[in-house]
């Protein structure tokens, strides 16, 4: 999942559609390389003794494998954690290289459907590196004044990095969060963002439900929380993960790709 601001969600769409595609049984890896590791803690992650820190250190093959560890959400759920430490490898001091890391790292791992990598709110090294080790990336933004601009921000990054390191690298739509309909704002802002971006933005938007902050305080997937808001949100986010799929499928011409973030 990617963004250029923080705050808007991206996490939440990345546990959302592990949730989805847990729920659907489909093996799936989170890749947090995300200092702050919000997703981490979210899904309640195993014994840790490696993090992507260490992963992006070595980059050899079958690193990521091993450093794996299994979600508290059950079953078929695996998690690379993160640490605050994995923040110095966003600006690496040399400058550049290195940006086939996790993508080497990536080539080890055969046992998975799906693979999801939640990126820092920039686009900067670690997020270079994820969007090098994809199949298609999904943008996240909010219906706010800056939607338009940070959208055509992090699309014009995976352009960038398409063209320098990934050539099958494809964006697989725009995830509009946190939308009220009742909102004026919200709506002329969605409008505009479809016009600006037509065929790219996921329908339906992602509706303002506390289930899904409620479901993540208590380190569960919001398909497993009790309300009419989350049984809600997990119907989109089943929509939204047979989207990426088939993004990802076009993209890689294969059977189940690694959808990115």
């Amino acid at each position: 999942m990617v963004s250029v601001k923080g705050g808007v969600g991206k996490t939440s769409v990345t546990l959302g559609l592990a949730g989805a595609a847990r729920a659907e049984g489909l093996s799936t890896v989170v890749l947090d390389v995300d200092p702050q590791g919000n997703a981490t803690l979210a899904l309640d992650a195993g014994e840790i003794k490696v993090t992507a820190n260490d992963v992006l250190a070595d980059g050899y093959r079958g690193k990521l494998r091993d450093a794996l560890v299994a979600s508290g959400w059950g079953d078929g759920l695996r998690v690379l954690a993160s640490e605050p430490a994995l923040e110095r490898r966003n600006h690496p001091v040399d400058g550049g290289g290195g940006e086939h890391l996790l993508r080497l790292a990536l080539s080890g791992l055969t046992d998975a459907d799906l693979v999801l990598i939640d990126c820092p709110p920039s686009m900067a090294h670690l997020t270079t590196n994820a969007l090098a080790a994809s199949d298609v990336a999904v943008v996240v933004t909010e219906p706010t004044m800056f939607a338009v601009t940070g959208a055509q921000q992090a699309l014009a990054a995976v352009d960038v990095v398409r063209q320098g390191f990934n050539l099958r690298l494809r964006p697989a739509g725009i995830v509009v969060n946190r939308y009220r309909s009742r909102s004026a704002e919200h709506r002329y802002r969605l409008d505009e963002l479809s016009d600006a971006y037509r065929g790219l933005v996921f329908d339906p938007v992602l509706p303002e439900r506390s289930a899904i902050m409620q479901a993540q305080g208590a380190c569960l997937p919001v398909q497993r929380w009790p309300s009419p808001g989350a049984r809600e949100v997990s119907r989109i986010f089943v929509r939204y993960l047979h989207d990426t799929i088939a993004a990802a499928r076009s993209a890689a011409g294969s059977s189940l790709g690694k959808a990115a973030r």
